[in-house]
Formats: structure tokens, C-alpha cells, sequence
């Protein structure tokens, strides 16, 4: 069984969330557990899903093409930011971890 923990690489422009570099939650099974102290951006969750279901149940990222090696995949937030709209986007590095 694995988790992944997902933590903010880079940010460019304003993040409306106020997501800075380093911020990261976890993702555990089909949740994401209580008790950590970050709100999650339903838009970057979005574009994280159909790479976080697969890494969950064990696919390797580099053979998925999204990362450079079996246990972290980067997925950017769909915002584009300047200048068409006031946000910015974000990258995020997803690490696979065996629990």
C-alpha cells in the first residue's frame, strides 16, 4: 500500500489559495487525513487525480511519463495565470511512499 505526499515545488504568480513553496499534505488510500494544517485547492486536486489514483495503487511515475523516477510525478495547477487571469499556477511534486 503506498501514500503520497504532495508538496508545492514552485509558484508562479499569485496563488489565490496562497499555496507557497513547500506547503504539503498527504494523500493516504482514497482520503486525505485529518489533522493537517493546509487547505487543499480543489482545482489543483482536480488536475492531480488521474496521477494520484495510479501512483496509490503502486504504478511507477517515471513509466507513466510524468516523473523522472518510480516515486515522484509533478503535476502543475491548470491556472495559467497572467495575463489571463489575476492567479498564477503551481507546480506540485507528488512522492509515492510504501506505508
Amino acid at each position: 500500500m503506498y501514500r503520497v505526499r504532495v508538496i508545492v515545488e514552485r509558484v508562479e504568480g499569485y496563488c489565490a489559495l496562497g499555496y507557497k513553496v513547500g506547503d504539503e499534505f498527504i494523500v493516504e488510500g482514497y482520503y486525505i487525513p485529518r489533522g493537517q494544517n493546509v487547505r487543499i485547492c480543489l482545482h489543483a486536486l482536480n488536475s492531480m487525480l488521474t496521477i494520484l489514483i495510479p501512483l496509490l495503487k503502486g504504478y511507477s511515475a517515471r513509466e507513466m511519463g510524468i516523473g523522472p523516477c518510480d516515486d515522484i510525478a509533478y503535476v502543475q495547477c491548470p491556472d495559467p495565470g497572467k495575463p489571463y487571469t489575476s492567479g498564477g499556477t503551481v507546480l506540485f511534486k507528488l512522492i509515492r511512499e510504501r506505508i
